[in-house]
């Protein structure tokens, strides 16, 4: 009896101070971390939502580039950080849905070792080409590339991420062949597309969406199964000839593991809020961006069935990192 007593009053007093904690949450710097390269979609969201965290907080919140592996760098530097709630990382369907399957070994655990916060968005692909491709449409892309076999080459951010198992899906759907040429982020790819250096990239929508209304890209289609409000006049891979095609990208923010519940909570809260700001709304939305918001339950729920989801399609590829 006494040793359940003293199991509570230890409880409560850890309660209390969780409770203290989240109140004085953020007492310095908040650094969100990025696992890729400036200018990508994940650099763009984490600052979107960082900067209007600083507002609220009255803290700054710093955007912290750590690229490189995949996004496994830098997720390994938040794992390993103080949880405290002073260090966030913008996860991606790339560290939190593929990689777990994708490489043999991990220094860390997309599941054990972080605190999910919120699913802050999601991303379509877009299908674009440089505008030397005579191909206008889906269809005639097909058309093209089995005319000229073994001659078109695509860039990706990266060996295993969204962009590159998206373009072997249509690969493998279509029957077609490309060769892969790997990145260290979207930034080169989108430069590189533009110059002509290589052909295509099926890569997340924001930074390429300028470039498209621009006319310095041509966008062929969008990866997922409905049209995006940004870009309404360009079909899907589905509807523009590959039926049941289906591909895309999310972004949300955890926190390393062991990080109060208060302070998770406190930062959910904090997201959910300011996704709902028009002027956020409106940003996000004319990237391509469907802003979403949700509570760490959910958040948990959707990367344990992405994991799952992305397992099967590695496996059924036979794709497999070091």
């Amino acid at each position: 009896m006494k040793n359940l007593f003293k199991i509570n009053y230890l409880l409560t007093l850890c309660a209390m101070s969780w409770a203290a904690n989240a109140q004085q949450y953020p007492n310095k710097p908040i650094r969100i971390i990025v696992a890729y390269t400036p200018a990508g979609a994940t650099d763009i969201l984490a600052r979107a939502v960082g900067q209007k965290m600083s507002e609220t907080f009255g803290q700054p919140v710093v955007i912290e580039n750590r690229p490189g592996a995949n996004g496994n760098i830098g997720t390994d530097v938040a794992a390993k950080a103080t949880p405290d709630g002073h260090t966030l990382l913008m996860v991606t369907a790339g560290t939190h849905g593929i990689n777990p399957s994708l490489y043999r070994k991990l220094p860390w655990d997309a599941v054990k070792d972080f605190a999910p916060v919120s699913l802050v968005a999601m991303v379509p692909n877009i299908f674009v080409v440089n505008n030397s491709v005579p191909a206008k449409s889906i269809k005639e892309f097909i058309a093209y590339l089995k005319a000229n076999p073994n001659k078109f080459n695509y860039g990706s951010p990266g060996n295993g991420s969204t962009a590159h198992l998206s373009m072997e899906l249509f690969k493998t759907m279509t029957g077609t062949n490309m060769q892969h040429i790997p990145y260290k982020g979207s930034a080169g790819v989108l430069t590189d597309v533009m110059g002509g250096q290589i052909l295509a990239t099926m890569d997340n929508m924001p930074p390429y969406l300028p470039q498209v209304k621009a006319g310095k890209i041509r966008a062929l289609a969008v990866s997922t199964p409905k049209r995006s409000p940004a870009v309404p006049d360009v079909p899907t891979v589905a509807e523009a000839g590959v039926a049941g095609y289906s591909s895309g990208a999310w972004f949300g923010l955890v926190a390393p593991a062991g990080t109060p519940k208060p302070i998770v909570e406190k930062l959910a809260t904090e997201t959910q809020r300011i996704l709902k700001l028009p002027d956020v709304n409106e940003r996000l939305s004319a990237l391509g961006a469907e802003p979403v918001g949700d509570s760490p339950t959910q958040f948990a729920a959707h990367i344990t069935s992405e994991i799952a989801k992305w397992a099967k399609v590695i496996k059924d590829a036979n794709v497999e990192l070091q």
